[in-house]
């Protein structure tokens, strides 16, 4: 018998995991998950258009869904790392979250993945990396060995995240990204679409472009070393 599972976020990424546990459902001998339905607290009309398409229901909102949530696996699958860490913090002793691997993802040898992960179809993680809880790697993300993504990091689609590198709590890498190797990014911290992290990044730090620099009004808060 398949397991239940509920969704928490209606949005892009939401639907995205969907796709996973579809993929997962698809890829095993017996289904593995059963859909609930999905919560979130406000999902525009398109969203619950877009789910009501695919045959999945919205079930309201997160306070009047906890004893559903406590009862059942759930997937916090939502882009903002920081509100992943609220919801996940609000939701205390709820059922683990289950971590969901894309039967399309690579994973090399002496990788541990945390609960409540979400890796998507078209990710390359390659040996010796530690994922943390609630950490989200999007379509097409490469990360390098010996990394360490700590809890409730978002890699977003196509960024490339080298070798050695520690990426700090709450830390959003932006799409297309890279990050040299070796390099410590604070918690936190967000790196902009398409930029080029050459050295350390500090915490709660924005940076954008090639080389990746803080944003204006930032520049007090320069990059480590820099």
């Amino acid at each position: 018998m398949p397991e239940d599972i509920v969704v928490i976020g209606a949005g892009g990424f939401g639907r995205e995991t969907l796709d996973v546990i579809e993929a997962i459902n698809a890829a095993a001998v017996e289904p593995i998950w059963q859909v609930v339905g999905v919560v979130d607290d406000a999902p525009s009309g398109i969203d619950e258009e877009r789910l009501a398409v695919r045959g999945y229901r919205h079930l309201g909102g997160i306070t009047e869904n906890l004893s559903l949530l406590a009862a059942s696996r759930h997937v916090i699958a939502i882009g903002s790392p920081s509100t992943r860490s609220r919801i996940a913090e609000a939701l205390g002793e709820a059922k683990a979250a289950p971590a969901l691997v894309h039967p399309a993802a690579v994973l090399g040898s002496q990788v541990t993945v945390g609960a409540g992960v979400v890796i998507c179809s078209g990710v390359q993680i390659s040996t010796n990396v530690r994922v943390g809880d609630h950490v989200h790697v999007n379509p097409g993300a490469i990360v390098g060995h010996d990394t360490v993504l700590d809890a409730f990091v978002s890699i977003n689609p196509g960024a490339v995240v080298s070798g050695s590198v520690e990426v700090g709590a709450k830390t959003l890498v932006g799409a297309g990204a890279v990050v040299l190797q070796g390099l410590r990014i604070g918690d936190a911290a967000t790196v902009g679409a398409a930029a080029c992290v050459t050295k350390d990044v500090s915490e709660a730090l924005t940076v954008i472009g090639v080389p990746a620099r803080p944003i204006r009004g930032d520049h007090d808060r320069n990059m480590i070393d820099s």
